[in-house]
């Protein structure tokens, strides 16, 4: 498959990605949460229940993966990236090394990573990764993001996309707008449309094949500690007009990331702007802990008892596979719950 195929599978309807990609720390602070000690045997136990779920096969195009998992074998004798492509999924490959201090800026952060990056791009797709993800971060305050932040950041992500397609593999473009802040949705809509704008004038001087590549955006929202209330209606019709305004028609689809939003809001929010959508770009999720964090809590209580665990995790891929054709509800959701 070349990589225009594969970004097209990475974005079809009923399915999207389950992110795995959490590092060593940032899993060790999610395994201490449920008073799980953060062992490489336990990270593969909690990881491989996940890939061995039934959902694998019906809600999810492809899984990204953190360096020591994509080395790492299952239960079974196979690797990891073949039980993965085994369910139909595609292995993908978190690459960049974390969002660091912007120098020259005031707590602004650049994400790093570009140095060898070429090297290991052969690496992992030798290992089985047929994509790949960088993501950079921006906060909204009254000073921020700076030009710098936004300049800064948009120039590594296309770098980056410009290495792995080099690799044959799909770039995953991550610009994130935090959630963190008091900012209003409509303050969230104008940098979006900023940050989004600059990306892809970075993305074309790189000369990138924007058929080959996959957006991993916000949804527009309200910061967290706003006191607007908006409705998802709403949160829908802002972010699709974001996206219609500053996403490229070549683009073949979005698989937005959660952000700090619940389970169910991130659900819900999916399938309203899947019903207003009249583009001809595919919506879909990228979620973290948005599909796991009901499940992990599950399996700290449950860990010998695989199917319980895999029954909560299958109800979530189910309910956000519905939402990718503006199939969900409340009734769904109560229907289904584990």
């Amino acid at each position: 498959m070349n990589i225009e195929e594969i970004a097209k599978m990475m974005v079809a309807k009923g399915k999207g990605i389950l992110a795995a990609d959490e590092s060593t720390g940032t899993m060790e602070k999610r395994l201490k949460s449920v008073n799980v000690e953060c062992t490489e045997k336990n990270r593969l136990n909690f990881r491989e229940t996940l890939f061995s779920s039934n959902s694998m096969k019906t809600s999810i195009s492809g899984v990204i993966l953190f360096d020591e998992t994509l080395r790492q074998t299952s239960s079974s004798g196979i690797s990891i990236p073949e039980l993965i492509k085994k369910s139909g999924a595609i292995p993908g490959i978190k690459v960049d090394r974390g969002a660091k201090s912007l120098a020259g800026s005031d707590k602004e952060k650049i994400t790093e990573g570009l140095d060898g990056l070429r090297d290991r791009m052969k690496e992992y797709y030798d290992l089985g990764a047929r994509f790949a993800k960088w993501r950079a971060v921006y906060s909204i305050s009254s000073s921020h993001p700076s030009d710098q932040c936004i300049k800064s950041n948009a120039h590594a992500l296309a770098r980056y996309a410009a290495i792995v397609q080099e690799a044959k593999m799909v770039p995953i473009v991550e610009p994130e707008v935090l959630m963190d802040g008091e900012h209003t949705i409509d303050k969230c809509f104008d940098v979006t449309s900023i940050v989004l704008n600059e990306c892809y004038k970075e993305l074309k001087i790189h000369n990138i094949n924007l058929k080959g590549t996959v957006l991993k955006p916000n949804m527009i929202l309200p910061g967290a500690s706003c006191k607007q209330k908006v409705s998802a209606e709403e949160i829908a019709k802002k972010t699709l007009d974001c996206l219609k305004k500053n996403m490229p028609k070549e683009v073949p689809g979005v698989a937005f990331l959660s952000g700090g939003q619940s389970e169910v809001e991130a659900t819900k929010n999916l399938n309203e702007i899947n019903k207003i959508n009249d583009t001809n770009f595919h919506f879909t999720f990228s979620y973290g802990r948005a599909l796991q964090q009901s499940a992990l809590k599950t399996w700290s209580k449950s860990m010998s008892d695989t199917k319980k665990v895999q029954k909560v995790f299958d109800h979530r891929a189910n309910m956000n596979g519905a939402s990718t054709q503006a199939k969900w509800d409340e009734k769904l959701e109560q229907n289904f719950a584990a």
